[in-house]
């Protein structure tokens, strides 16, 4: 009987300095809370997008959704056109993808930190109404000033070249921060 009442007492004061142990281990950071998943914060905000030479292209409202782990942009052109697209730092490839999607056009690519901060991302653009797809490039560009120089290119296989898509320069509506 002794020797059963000492086991159990030894499990007892076992099982609570196990207890005790696991209380002082930190909790895990939440999901999508490290650096990696910030890179992209500078794009964040409400957005005014003109053309190089002036023109407003549209406004585009890019948040941080799902705990930090989504970066979510609704794009909306001055001629009406709509678009999404869901941005997301994979830890598995260390890689930024973007998939966009608009009515007869889907974007996906993918990238990274350049060694200048910007953020480029190289895949394809499918047109839907031709399913014409070919290799395609974005760059974020942040700016001293605050804005973000935005440039697209496509590589027109025919000419064997890289040809300017668009380019957007961002300017914060109304001081909007991240």
């Amino acid at each position: 009987m002794y020797r059963f009442v000492l086991a159990v007492a030894s499990i007892s004061l076992l099982a609570q300095v196990s207890t005790a142990q696991d209380e002082q281990v930190e909790a895990p950071p939440p999901p999508c809370s490290e650096d990696a998943f910030k890179q992209f914060d500078f794009w964040l905000g409400d957005w005014q997008v003109t053309t190089p030479d002036g023109t407003v292209a549209g406004i585009n409202k890019i948040t941080r959704e799902e705990n930090g782990c989504l970066i979510l942009e609704t794009w909306e052109s001055s001629n009406g056109g709509t678009g999404q697209s869901y941005n997301y730092y994979n830890p598995a490839s260390e890689k930024w993808r973007q998939v966009w999607v608009s009515p007869g056009l889907i974007i996906d690519y993918e990238g990274g930190l350049t060694e200048t901060g910007s953020m480029k991302l190289v895949g394809t653009v499918t047109y839907g109404a031709t399913k014409v797809q070919a290799d395609f490039t974005g760059e974020w560009t942040p700016n001293e000033d605050g804005t973000v120089t935005q440039h697209f290119e496509q590589y027109d296989a025919e000419k064997d070249e890289w040809t300017g898509w668009f380019t957007g320069i961002y300017t914060r509506i109304e001081a909007s921060e991240p």
